[in-house]
């Protein structure tokens, strides 16, 4: 078995670590290079930033669903996503925010999965830096996903024809978004990595270092 450490000082780029956390020591993931060439190798498939998410209902059953990949939180390595806060994710985070998202790349035969902790940053959540998130993210959306947030509750009877759902507009790009829009952040504590094509897998726990800052235990491990 192989083990390594990393730590910020290890790599030259350096990203604030977790949402909740946001004014601690600058830390390097040494997998987010990994993903982020995955990405790269992936782009042709319109279905490459799409992950399952899975969490854990109030009753303690496991609740999975795919959602889009939306990007690494500015200055750090956090994970990003949206919902709607009137979803049921929203509710199981509030009563449980452990969570883990299951990635595929099927060019490169590779699996990632991410576990850690979920923060759902809705209109009233207090940390300007993740506000800013919220917004940018609103307004990178396209006009047909940021209407959405303007349809009636989701999971509830449908009541709506097709013609009235059509009638319904959201905030444009640059307008504040929804009350119902949210960021959603994941800080990344686990990664565990499989390559089906090299028949390799490695682990990848964050901890915090003697001296505060992040450090990243990697493992070689059995497929």
């Amino acid at each position: 078995i192989f083990v390594s450490t990393t730590t910020h000082a290890d790599m030259s780029a350096a990203f604030v670590p977790a949402a909740a956390s946001a004014q601690r020591v600058a830390s390097t993931a040494p997998w987010r290079g990994l993903v982020e060439k995955a990405l790269q190798k992936n782009r042709s498939l319109s279905n490459s930033r799409y992950v399952q998410l899975g969490t854990i209902r109030p009753d303690g059953r496991p609740a999975v669903r795919t959602i889009v990949f939306r990007g690494f939180l500015q200055g750090s390595d956090d994970v990003t996503f949206i919902t709607d806060k009137r979803s049921e994710k929203v509710n199981e985070v509030a009563h449980n925010s452990a969570a883990e998202v299951c990635w595929y790349f099927p060019s490169t035969r590779e699996q990632w999965r991410l576990s850690g902790q979920l923060t759902i940053v809705d209109e009233a959540f207090q940390d300007d830096r993740l506000q800013e998130a919220r917004q940018a993210a609103w307004g990178r959306l396209s006009d047909p996903a940021r209407v959405q947030f303007a349809w009636p509750h989701p999971g509830k009877p449908r009541e709506l024809t097709a013609e009235q759902y059509e009638q319904l507009t959201a905030p444009g790009p640059k307008e504040p978004p929804t009350s119902d829009f949210c960021l959603v952040v994941l800080q990344v504590e686990h990664v565990d990595h499989l390559s089906l094509k090299r028949n390799t897998r490695s682990t990848f726990t964050r901890r915090e270092g003697s001296s505060g800052a992040v450090e990243w235990d990697v493992i070689e491990v059995n497929p």
